[in-house]
């Protein structure tokens, strides 16, 4: 089920049309407040949010949902600044795009995003399973839990996704695309300097905390993290 919030009755009725002709099942609705509520007592599979709504906006509700959820989200604005982009991915939306849009394009990033769900859960990592370790940083896998010097930190979605490929795959350099390729999957549309301003964003976490696990820039190619 995917829930598409948006007071935009036009928008609401496209959407939901198309996605269903490509055989989800969407239920719509004009306010974030009837959304969170239907939310919390029948979770979705993903979650489109428009972020300038009158009461609670998408930036609200993704806050809320992200406190007890990782569901897939997709911000939709009708603005493209760069500011808007980045405060969704910080609240932990997976996802960003622009209005005007084509229905084709949200439909091939839905269908990313699912299928890269579905290849998280087919290589998830058995509970019990080894702690990953870079000098005082610590990862549970099984938990999805990040900690330095045994405090927990608290990371987005796609910030522990971030961090957890990189300290699984320590010592190796790797490109911009190669992180997005890995975390985002191929069919990313977007730009590289969204990497960019997810490590600045997991930078500033970890020295916040004390971590002397860090991110190195590797000038001219890309990033890696160093044991």
């Amino acid at each position: 089920m995917i829930y598409v919030v948006d007071d935009e009755q036009n928008i609401r009725d496209l959407v939901k049309s198309y996605l269903q002709k490509e055989g989800y099942d969407v239920e719509v609705f004009a306010e974030g407040e009837n959304a969170y509520k239907c939310f919390k007592n029948r979770p979705a599979d993903m979650l489109i949010l428009d972020i300038m709504m009158p009461g609670m906006d998408g930036y609200s509700l993704c806050r809320e949902i992200r406190k007890s959820s990782e569901v897939p989200i997709i911000m939709i604005s009708a603005k493209d600044d760069e500011i808007d982009k980045v405060l969704g991915l910080e609240l932990g939306s997976d996802d960003y795009i622009s209005k005007p849009f084509s229905p084709r394009e949200l439909a091939a990033r839905v269908k990313t995003i699912f299928r890269r769900v579905r290849e998280d859960k087919t290589d998830a990592v058995l509970p019990g399973s080894k702690e990953l370790r870079c000098r005082n940083l610590t990862i549970l896998p099984d938990e999805r839990r990040i900690s330095v010097d045994n405090k927990e930190i608290e990371f987005t979605a796609k910030e522990y996704d971030f961090i957890y490929y990189m300290v699984k795959n320590k010592n190796r350099v790797f490109t911009r695309e190669q992180m997005i390729n890995s975390i985002w999957g191929y069919d990313f549309i977007g730009d590289e300097r969204t990497i960019d301003d997810l490590v600045k964003r997991v930078r500033r976490k970890l020295e916040d905390a004390g971590s002397d696990c860090g991110i190195i820039t590797v000038r001219g190619y890309g990033y890696k993290v160093v044991d």
